[in-house]
């Protein structure tokens, strides 16, 4: 039986930074991947696909430069699956490639092949090629999750599908129902309706992102209806059926009927526990395959950690891949800081929400004066050079001290220009750096500064 410091299972974004953390504090790794490629779902079936896709489709459609050259402008017709796979597919293995030299690059032992514990210290590996029994003095579980499925909605492969079968679809449809309004039902229900595809979006909570600010909900809730796509809230799916001529039909709780071409179904996601045998590990996970764990990521078992998504909430890769790292540094007894309140959040919808801190609603429910100051990307240069001039910038800040509490952003490049407003906000900082900082002209950037003369405005009238 081979012995290793420390053994991780699974190789997505969490995985990938736990086994590299181990090998550079000097320690024997091992990873195990179900796959025969490494990298998990974030690579294979998530992230990364669902990202180039959006790329894809904003390239393809020409969409971010309608505002410019008309609404009819289009860098490709007749726009394909194959056209979207063609891209994605390249980016997957390209990806795949960079984890696997990264891994081996560290000194880290790879397996390919099922995992399950034997007990707390030893995993078997099942796999074509036999079987082959490891022992951990740390062990991570970072399997990920997958599609949950559901009774109501069975999936035929083809046009009743989940989100990780996307491509599995023949030909882009005409009217897509999309069954969620979390994350990947929004992401992908605003990717095809940039190609055209009538969308209609079932989501039995009243309002779609309910984690998120509710402006910027709104303000995206607008652009979606903007380019056709119904908004079913408050509604919920009891059963589907496909019908002879191949057009699918969600029936509604209400009694309503949806008809459509296709249907995806993106209603949560189930933790990839089974077959991990964590029993004998005296391990569990509740209905949805989370295993819980306290702060520093471990189970019950204090030698046993679990990182990403299958802990559940944010489920997001950057995050998982901060908990990679801070599990394997605190298996080893090694000091880390991070800041898990200012952890950012990146939705890849079109436009793109990203944002850090508090929201408006937050600090309304914990009685903290605050102040907001606005930015539009119509009225920076950068925003009109790019045609986009529906984004906009939020700060929020504290009214007495004029410290940062949180940055909403939608538009494109939400996710790259939120890092800015994150450092400030992580150290402390308040309104006024953006006030006596200078930006390079032009930028998106500059948003920052705008949106700080409109919040120290409204104190200025406030104190007169």
């Amino acid at each position: 039986m081979q012995k290793y410091d420390l053994i991780v299972i699974g190789s997505g974004p969490g995985g990938q930074r736990a086994a590299i953390q181990g090998a550079k504090l000097g320690k024997r790794v091992a990873v195990i991947e179900k796959r025969e490629v490494f990298g998990g779902t974030c690579i294979n079936a998530g992230t990364i696909p669902s990202k180039t896709m959006r790329e894809a489709v904003l390239h393809l459609s020409g969409y971010q430069y309608q505002n410019v050259y008309g609404m009819n402008y289009r860098v490709k017709e007749k726009i394909t699956i194959a056209d979207l796979s063609f891209r994605v597919q390249h980016v997957i293995k390209t990806e795949c490639d960079v984890t696997h030299a990264q891994l081996t690059r560290n000194g880290i032992d790879l397996h390919n092949g099922t995992a399950s514990f034997l007990d707390d210290r030893c995993i078997k590996i099942a796999s074509q090629r036999g079987t082959v029994e490891l022992e951990g003095e740390n062990i991570i579980i970072a399997t990920g999750t997958r599609p949950a499925v559901s009774e109501t909605v069975p999936l035929n492969n083809r046009t009743i599908i989940n989100s990780d079968q996307i491509f599995l679809l023949d030909q882009v449809p005409k009217t897509l129902i999309v069954v969620g309004g979390g994350v990947i039902g929004v992401e992908y229900a605003s990717m095809f309706a940039a190609l055209g595809v009538r969308i209609i979006l079932i989501e039995k909570r009243p309002r779609l992102l309910e984690f998120a600010d509710a402006e910027m909900v709104e303000s995206l809730s607008y652009h979606l209806r903007d380019h056709r796509v119904t908004l079913r809230l408050g509604e919920e799916v009891v059963s589907v059926e496909e019908m002879s001529d191949g057009s699918i039909v969600a029936n509604l709780e209400s009694r309503k009927k949806v008809i459509g071409d296709a249907l995806l179904y993106a209603v949560g996601r189930q933790g990839n526990v089974d077959g991990l045998n964590l029993e004998a590990a005296e391990l569990s996970a509740d209905s949805r395959g989370r295993i819980p764990v306290d702060s520093q990521y471990r189970t019950s078992k204090p030698h046993i950690f679990a990182v990403g998504d299958v802990i559940g909430f944010p489920s997001l890769a950057s995050v998982s891949m901060e908990q990679g790292r801070l599990a394997a540094c605190h298996a080893f007894g090694v000091p880390v800081q991070t800041h898990p309140d200012s952890y950012p959040y990146g939705i890849y919808t079109i436009p793109e929400i990203s944002f850090v801190g508090k929201t408006e609603e937050q600090l309304t429910d914990e009685d903290v004066p605050y102040e907001v100051g606005v930015a539009y990307y119509r009225e920076i240069a950068r925003g009109q050079i790019r045609g986009d001039t529906t984004g906009r910038l939020k700060l929020i800040f504290h009214r007495d001290t004029k410290e940062i509490l949180g940055v909403h952003i939608i538009g494109e490049g939400a996710s790259e220009l939120l890092h800015i407003g994150q450092a400030v906000l992580i150290l402390k900082g308040t309104i006024d750096y953006f006030i006596d900082t200078v930006f390079n002209y032009p930028t998106l950037a500059e948003c920052y500064k705008a949106a700080a003369f409109n919040g120290l405005n409204k104190l200025v009238r406030f104190s007169n």
